[in-house]
């Protein structure tokens, strides 16, 4: 059986942003430290350029991407069944199935999965006992031969070799009857007869099964070399032999080679599942990303299938956490947030608190578990608070949220404005960023009163940069039919310096919703609000309260 290292994915929320990306890292790190278990960071998005200089700058590595956490084949206990030969004989084919209590077994070849034999497979094969010629059909390796009927062999070379021509008879009848039914290539099987013997070598057999251990002479044996007759001697009578000797067949000769059902280890099984039910397969061969087999599973497998263990940081929302979150065991939400739509099957451990950044709470729960923090990880989170407070201008700062950033850069021997600078610079680098790009770059979409709204949002300290990006992002606003699935668009562009937002809109009552939410007059699709630079803190609870009203 397979045995999987356990591990819990920490991550953030789609178009990740430095917060949720610093977060993710650093509480896994915390987690590891305080468990002793493994936990992993993840990201489910492209990481924004901001971003991307915050890791650079501390030089640790981007979080490795998922895009799904559903339960997929590779997490359920796969029978790691071996792949055979092949060449292997029916016989041994039967003893592997017992010993190993299986009823299917793959054939490969060099890990690649040839084919499937079953019991009722060889149970089929067994009975096939009227077809004489079966046993050259198959091309039973004569290794075969002597290791079905624990034979050892008297004349000839048998490595290698194969029983290619000829039917399998009984040399039951006196010799002059021999010479009418024995033909070039035959298998006999025979007695201490010496003239039969002799009879079977001068017609052409190419191999006599000498039966009951019985002896041959050296005139026999020698007549045997010069017409390259194998001789194999076996301790079982006629009647046994004649029974067992089919089961010395390879089974790649019956194998079921064409419209294998497979399976990726990379597969979902909500995919899967329809398939395996529909099927009348015992088993299914698994395959990983290399095409190579490793596995069986069957239906069974599916009924005690462990689900992917999360952390959710940054979010609560369904929209947007990471696809397939809802068959996914959420173990902890951390989050700044307003309450979201994320549901779970039992309790677990929430920590919700209205502070400016995600980073802050991580940086609590360090000092609560009495866990040092490292100057690499102190200068991610540091990166963080000054990402989502915009260095502390954002309304939704808090006091917390200053002395973390302040205690953080310490550690790290970090200037907080130099950096800020830095990464706002990094961050709104947009000139090589299609408008698409920067549109959905960190988008987010919320819902209320049965009406959906999505948000994007840039900031910067450059009132040129935004200027350009405004007109880029007008001629895609209008060029482009529908810009998101939801029913109304917005997006903020954001100076850092002056503190003011110019909002884009787009959708049926848009406009009257920005007009009523912060007693502003929009011209055409744009509206400029001083003093606002939140979306979490300001445009969204500003859009939610004109809803309901």
């Amino acid at each position: 059986m397979t045995t999987h290292e356990k591990k819990v994915i920490v991550i953030g929320h789609k178009n990740p942003d430095t917060d949720s990306i610093c977060s993710a890292i650093a509480y896994a790190q915390l987690k590891q430290k305080v468990t002793g278990k493994r936990y992993v960071p993840r990201c489910c998005g492209e990481l924004n350029p901001e971003t991307q200089y915050v890791l650079a700058r501390f030089g640790v590595d981007a979080p490795d991407y998922i895009d799904d956490v559903g339960t997929q084949v590779k997490d359920i206990e796969i029978r790691e069944t071996p792949g055979v030969d092949p060449l292997l004989s029916l016989k041994q084919a039967w003893i592997s199935m017992r010993k190993q209590h299986v009823v299917t077994l793959a054939i490969t070849t060099d890990q690649h999965l040839d084919g499937l034999i079953t019991i009722g497979d060889i149970a089929r094969a067994a009975m096939d006992l009227a077809d004489s010629d079966i046993l050259s059909r198959a091309q039973t390796p004569y290794r075969n031969i002597l290791d079905t009927l624990d034979a050892v062999l008297l004349v000839g070379e048998v490595d290698g070799k194969v029983f290619t021509d000829g039917k399998v008879l009984i040399a039951a009848a006196n010799p002059d009857l021999m010479e009418d039914y024995i033909e070039p290539g035959d298998l006999v099987i025979l007695g201490n007869r010496y003239e039969s013997q002799l009879c079977a070598i001068e017609m052409g057999a190419a191999c006599m099964v000498i039966c009951e251990g019985s002896k041959v002479s050296r005139t026999i044996k020698r007549l045997a070399e010069e017409k390259k007759c194998v001789i194999i001697s076996t301790p079982h009578d006629a009647f046994t032999v004649a029974r067992q000797i089919n089961l010395s067949m390879p089974i790649g000769f019956f194998m079921t080679s064409e419209n294998l059902i497979c399976f990726q280890t990379d597969a979902y099984i909500d995919e899967i599942r329809d398939t395996m039910a529909k099927r009348r397969n015992r088993d299914f061969p698994i395959l990983n990303h290399k095409g190579q087999y490793v596995g069986m599973i069957s239906r069974r497998n599916l009924m005690g299938m462990a689900r992917k263990q999360v952390i959710l940081v940054d979010h609560n929302e369904k929209s947007q956490a990471v696809d397939g979150v809802e068959n996914a065991e959420i173990l902890e939400i951390i989050d700044h947030h307003r309450l979201g739509t994320i549901s779970t099957m039992s309790p677990v451990f929430f920590r919700n608190q209205p502070l400016g950044c995600t980073a802050t709470i991580i940086n609590l729960l360090y000092k609560e578990n009495g866990v040092e923090i490292p100057p690499t990880t102190a200068g991610l989170l540091c990166a963080a608070i000054v990402s989502d407070t915009l260095l502390f201008r954002s309304p939704t700062c808090t006091e917390i949220d200053r002395q973390a950033a302040e205690e953080l850069a310490a550690i790290a021997g970090i200037d907080p404005v130099e950096l800020a600078e830095n990464m706002f610079e990094a961050g709104s680098n947009l000139r090589d960023k299609s408008a698409e790009e920067i549109m959905f770059q960190d988008f987010k979409k919320f819902s209320a009163s049965d009406v959906s709204i999505g948000v994007g949002q840039i900031s910067s300290m450059s009132q040129v940069e935004l200027a350009d990006i405004e007109e880029r992002m007008r001629q895609y606003w209008n060029q482009s039919r529908e810009i998101s699935d939801t029913d109304m668009t917005f997006f903020m562009l954001t100076n850092i310096e002056t503190e003011t937002s110019r909002i884009l809109f787009r959708g049926r009552a848009a406009k009257e919703l920005l007009a009523a939410a912060f007693g502003t007059k929009p011209e055409g699709d744009v509206c400029e609000v001083p003093g606002v630079v939140s979306r979490k803190k300001q445009l969204i609870p500003g859009l939610m309260t004109a809803l309901k009203s």
